[in-house]
């Protein structure tokens, strides 16, 4: 779940790297991931393209369902409605496109709130949509499934850091064993889904005066705790030690500092997308915005006023990972749970049709045989 910055997003196709299409298929028809978050709330609706999927419309509005949230341990009446709104606009896109297989999910703010499943009713009513609230598992297995494409499969490890607004979901994927086993896929070694993102933090360490670096430590310290209690991934700490593994960033707190390297006069997805930054890169551009007060950071084109006061929680994030699994090489993404929701539901849905086509040709031969 990328988290990116401003909606607008062009048409693509992803693809795995390497692979250039040789022939359109028959298309069969449109897919529509949604995904709610505790800040955005986003929408893809794609065909399936050789290799990956061709966007044919894309949606994105912040909503902060999660505003409050850690406080009160209820959505909030102004979000919800926020939310429902976005939501709505999101069921009126998918509906005029006719036909289309429809996924959507449900993160953090709803797994979390005691009105979370009354919160769902009222958008069904209100929307015609039916969310669905996935595991955090299920989260980080999306998250992966959606950044896959941008793994340096050479490396020996990678860690896909997924900050949302209310969860960080981490992955460590063993692609040595990967290819050893001759598998396409990577596999996940090990996973971990924390109930922290860049609005809980940053409600829990409000900011009280523009560049106070004990209050940026402060916030990394926090997130710290509970990555360092994590020892399921401490297989591949040698790799991350000898600095074998890369890092995937995906969320909005990360491209805006790959916006902001840039020097992006508007946020630039094609620019930003893939891009590799040192870790080096990433604590300088902290340190950046670290000196801005509130308004100029709302200032910089990459970041705007709904960021503002988010973005140095989101690097706080991204440098507690760093300081307790160090990787030099970063490479942004401006991809997440939506892609990965569109790629799952293409290859569940090319199982079927190829299941389907056993039975019928099983069928075929048991009549042949009868005859």
């Amino acid at each position: 779940m990328s988290d990116a910055p401003p909606p607008g997003e062009r048409p693509r196709i992803d693809r795995p790297p390497g692979k250039t299409p040789r022939h359109r298929p028959r298309s069969d028809g449109l897919y529509a991931a949604l995904d709610l978050g505790t800040n955005n709330c986003r929408l893809l609706i794609a065909e399936r393209s050789p290799g990956g999927f061709r966007v044919v419309d894309a949606y994105s509005r912040i909503v902060r369902l999660g505003e409050g949230l850690s406080q009160t341990g209820r959505l909030q009446p102004a979000a919800m409605d926020r939310a429902v709104a976005a939501l709505k606009v999101c069921g009126d896109r998918i509906r005029r496109r006719g036909q289309v297989r429809v996924r959507a999910i449900a993160t953090q703010a709803c797994r979390a709130a005691l009105n979370g499943a009354e919160f769902l009713d009222r958008v069904q009513r209100e929307s015609g949509l039916r969310l669905e609230i996935i595991t955090p598992k299920e989260e980080a297995r999306l998250s992966v499934a959606g950044s896959v494409n941008l793994l340096d499969r050479t490396g020996r490890a990678a860690l896909v850091l997924d900050v949302g607004g209310g969860s960080t979901e981490l992955s460590w994927l063993d692609l040595e064993g990967s290819k050893n086993s001759g598998g396409g896929a990577q596999p996940i070694h090990a996973w971990l889904s924390i109930p922290i993102g860049v609005v809980t933090l940053a409600e829990r360490f409000p900011e009280t005066r523009a560049g106070d670096p004990a209050w940026f430590r402060a916030m990394v310290e926090a997130m710290k705790v509970p990555i360092a209690a994590f020892d399921s991934a401490n297989g591949l700490r040698p790799v991350f030690d000898a600095g074998e593994a890369h890092l995937i960033g995906t969320s909005g707190a990360i491209t805006s500092l790959a916006g902001l390297y840039l020097g992006l006069p508007r946020y630039d997805r094609s620019k930003v997308d893939g891009l590799w930054l040192t870790r080096g890169d990433c604590d300088a551009m902290a340190d950046r915005l670290l000196k801005l007060a509130p308004a100029q950071r709302a200032a910089q084109p990459c970041i705007g006023p709904d960021r503002a006061d988010l973005v140095l929680a989101g690097a706080a994030i991204l440098q507690a990972v760093q300081e307790l699994w160090p990787c030099d090489r970063v490479r942004v993404a401006d991809r997440g749970l939506r892609e990965g929701v569109l790629l799952s539901m293409m290859a569940e849905h090319t199982g079927t049709r190829r299941s389907r086509r056993r039975r019928r040709g099983a069928a075929s031969r048991q009549a042949q045989a009868a005859a």
